[in-house]
């Protein structure tokens, strides 16, 4: 098992779909980080050397991405000074209805049974 920025990611699969697993990265910034490293699509994780390993580690270090347990922190926090600032987005959440404008008259019974911040 191939463990990179606290994540583990699956031997069997390509490179590009592995990236996926790290929170914050998505098909596109993986597919980018894959093209400008020369990495093929096809490539396994497992097939990786500890070179190719270092310089993706680099590389991703190095492009300003906000990851992991940050990108969480930042996402937890944005949605905290909403409710704090009591915006309509923020009093909306903490009713446990709708946020984005959907309707409430027949539907958003699964938003109501969802209630999370």
């Amino acid at each position: 098992m191939l463990y990179l920025l606290e994540t583990k990611l699956p031997e069997n699969k390509s490179v590009f779909f592995a990236l996926t697993k790290i929170y914050g990265i998505g098909k596109s910034t993986a597919f980018s980080v894959c093209k400008k490293l020369g990495f093929s699509i096809n490539l396994k994780t497992k097939d990786l050397t500890q070179e190719q390993i270092e310089e993706l580690l680099q590389f991703i270090n190095s492009s300003n991405l906000t990851l992991n347990n940050d990108l969480k922190k930042l996402r937890s926090l944005n949605l905290e000074t909403l409710v704090s600032i009591k915006s309509y987005r923020g009093i909306r959440r903490v009713q446990g209805l709708p946020v984005r404008g959907q309707r409430t008259h027949t539907n958003a019974k699964s938003s109501r049974k969802n209630k999370r911040f």
